[in-house]
């Protein structure tokens, strides 16, 4: 499971003052980004290596709202690892209180930069996935 700590700026705020549900969705690409950094891959690299990750499918069901200045945990656990594709699950969590905000998910699959069709990851990359999946 990878952690991650944002802070609520007051752009990420709505005329309700409470964060705009657009929101969650950036901060699961947050998550996903520093969970492939934790599992020593950076997307720069697979860029160099012609692969992409283009999100499938993602949802996100609001238990309760963040609000300017709050700092919220993004909490990404992979949930499926094969050669194609990538399910994550997400908890975004009120630092302060641990209150449950908010769950996702999201589905990315492993795609060839040139071609645009779904590709193997690379096995360098799929065992370095595969050490930190829990």
């Amino acid at each position: 499971m990878g952690q991650v700590r944002v802070k609520v700026n007051f752009f990420d705020t709505d005329a309700m003052a409470v964060v705009h549900h657009a929101n969650y969705f950036r901060w699961f690409e947050i998550g996903r980004v520093e969970f492939l950094r934790e599992a020593g891959i950076t997307l720069n690299e697979l860029i160099a290596d012609h692969i992409v990750f283009p999100i499938t499918d993602v949802s996100c069901k609001y238990r309760a709202s963040a609000r300017f200045d709050d700092v919220v945990i993004i909490e990404t656990i992979a949930k499926v690892l094969t050669p194609v594709k990538l399910v994550f699950d997400y908890k975004v969590i009120r630092e302060v209180d641990g209150e449950l905000l908010a769950e996702g998910h999201s589905q990315g699959v492993f795609t060839s930069m040139e071609t645009g069709k779904l590709i193997k990851l690379p096995k360098e990359y799929f065992d370095k996935l595969k050490a930190i999946q829990q």
